[in-house]
């Protein structure tokens, strides 16, 4: 099942929109001055009182910025998995030549620590993702330093704390119909499972196929409503309509696409192909991957011709180390 989009319009114009969609609303640039050239001296000059050259600096230009929102949530609050991603977003936009000084004063300190590197998505917004995935049962800190931005007045350094739970590691096998759910490192469930039965093209992407690559965990509620709307079928006349409510549905995509319990057709599960794309689950399997998972966890799928989209959601391990790396400004 999909659940409906909270703008229709977006979801289809956007390519890559999958079947599930809900219908309720997860070297620096230098800052240095340039240098002005040494200062005529007058013809009078005595010989024993030479005037020194003096040098002009151009003022340094201010970067006045401020946190607007950081996710996750702090240690407090929530755990998170081991593919989690530091989003942090700004109240204004950066300009392409101050984002190296931005990112020089965020850091990052693990408990357990792997190396990481910040990407820009927009002038707003910057990710860090890590080489590897995060060692599970740690604190990780994040510390803005925004008072050492020059000319920054008034501005307060920012800090959370992150606390990595256990290393949930899901693989979706759409081929053999079954998903391995592994905690940190021990096989500990598997679940029939119903992936994407495809033959919806839209803007020549078949929508109704499940997406093959590293998704994450980005939200879930104990029901979801799914709708069709997301298809522009609206009318309950129409053979293509459904709305649903459908329980344990754990976001993996901005797509659409989720795991969740079947709304029934319970004889497909470990046998075929019938979703609209998402991951249906038995019911016992889907309340019990609802109950473990946690925002950032890995949820690895294959199998079908569609590949997810590194920016779709926080798919974000679908880019190489190498790839990842060459959206940092430094």
């Amino acid at each position: 099942m999909k659940p409906a989009p909270r703008i229709l319009s977006a979801l289809l114009a956007f390519v890559t929109v999958t079947a599930c969609a809900t219908e309720s609303p997860p070297a620096p640039v230098s800052a240095a001055a340039a240098q002005a050239g040494p200062t005529p001296t007058t013809p009078a000059v005595t010989q024993d009182a030479p005037e020194a050259a003096a040098e002009e600096v151009s003022p340094v230009k201010p970067i006045k910025v401020r946190i607007a929102d950081i996710t996750p949530m702090s240690d407090k609050t929530e755990k998170v998995g081991v593919g989690f991603p530091i989003i942090v977003t700004f109240d204004r936009a950066v300009r392409t030549r101050r984002r190296a000084e931005v990112e020089s004063v965020l850091e990052v300190q693990a408990q357990k620590p792997v190396e990481g590197a910040w990407r820009w998505v927009s002038d707003r917004k910057v990710i860090y993702r890590t080489k590897t995935y995060w060692k599970p049962h740690q604190k990780v800190l994040f510390t803005a330093r925004l008072s050492d931005l020059p000319g920054n007045t008034g501005a307060k350094d920012v800090s959370r704390r992150f606390a990595v739970g256990t290393s949930n590691i899901s693989v979706v096998d759409t081929r053999r119909h079954t998903m391995k759910v592994y905690r940190d490192g021990k096989l500990a469930k598997s679940i029939p499972i119903s992936a994407g039965s495809g033959g919806m093209v839209r803007n020549g992407v078949d929508v109704y196929l499940t997406t093959s690559g590293t998704h994450l965990t980005m939200g879930k509620k104990a029901v979801e409503t799914m709708t069709s709307s997301w298809l522009g079928v609206t009318d309950p006349k129409d053979p293509l309509y459904y709305k649903l409510e459908i329980p344990w549905a754990v976001r993996i995509s901005d797509s659409g696409e989720y795991v969740h319990e079947s709304a029934g057709y319970y004889q497909f599960l470990g046998r075929s192909n019938q979703s609209h794309g998402c991951v249906r689950a038995t019911p016992e399997g889907a309340k019990w991957f609802y109950t473990i998972s946690q925002r950032g966890d890995v949820v690895k799928i294959k199998g079908t011709k569609r590949k997810l989209e590194w920016n779709n959601g926080w798919s974000y391990w679908q880019l190489s180390w190498n790839q990842w790396k060459k959206g940092s400004a430094r």
